[in-house]
């Protein structure tokens, strides 16, 4: 399994909103300055995000972004389900029903379900807040740097 580029942005753009968050709406341009993300491609992510309902947003001159509910009512996995699709490890895992002609005789099937319990569990036991929490805050960049900058393809 490999988390895309847009999930990975996705969750360092919440946990930024997390760690931010105030009675303000938090705008792109900031949150790209912080994280070193293009405002486009934010754009790209907070629609789907707003679309499922994880993001609150206003337009306009003291527009922007912030968090749905709390930090801790988010999981790792939500949101990268949203971003990314189902996260089981194999196809016949991704659907409610396992409808693979071969379940009943796949030596393998036992070691695919134990294998997408322990991503569940883990992403689904992994809050915002504990993302956060974990993460210290990235101060506002000017001009795109900051004293701390360093590459990262996190």
């Amino acid at each position: 399994m490999r988390i895309s580029t847009r999930g990975r942005y996705a969750l360092r753009f919440m946990i930024d909103l997390a760690q931010h968050s105030g009675p303000d709406f938090i705008t792109l341009k900031d949150v790209s300055g912080r994280q070193g993300i293009s405002v486009k491609y934010l754009e790209q992510i907070t629609s789907l995000l707003s679309k499922f309902g994880l993001l609150l947003s206003v337009r306009g001159p003291s527009g922007g972004y912030k968090l749905a509910r709390k930090p801790e009512e988010y999981t790792a996995g939500e949101i990268l389900r949203v971003t990314e699709g189902d996260m089981a490890p194999v196809a016949c895992l991704a659907e409610k029903v396992n409808s693979c002609p071969r379940k009943a005789s796949c030596p393998t099937l036992s070691f695919w379900e134990g294998l997408d319990g322990v991503i569940r569990n883990y992403l689904d036991g992994t809050t915002l807040k504990d993302l956060a929490d974990a993460t210290p805050p990235v101060p506002l960049a000017v001009d795109g740097f900051t004293e701390e900058s360093a590459p990262c393809n996190l």
